[in-house]
């Protein structure tokens, strides 16, 4: 099942987006759940939140995954939703 995970930084907090994103790449690599990973970008060209594509089985697989995410961990995101997605093209 691929699910869309669509997150947004709080305001103010590229800081704690660098500080931990070692970690949050790490992370990613870590799995075989990743389709494709990579982060929102505001007006300035600065890093504002992620788009994550998970390969998992259900939901429950998807937000246990999303909870072990360094980012989530370390308080960055204002929001942050997992979306089941159908890809069409690509």
């Amino acid at each position: 099942m691929l699910i869309a995970l669509m997150a947004y930084d709080k305001e103010g907090a590229l800081d704690v987006r660098k500080a931990n994103r070692d970690a949050h790449v790490a992370y990613l690599k870590s799995t075989d759940a990743v389709v494709q990973a990579g982060p929102f970008l505001n007006d300035a060209g600065d890093m504002c939140g992620s788009l994550i594509i998970l390969d998992l089985p259900d939901m429950a697989a998807a937000e246990a995954w999303m909870a072990g995410d360094p980012y989530g961990k370390a308080g960055l995101f204002q929001s942050a939703k997992l979306m089941a997605w159908n890809k069409v093209i690509g």
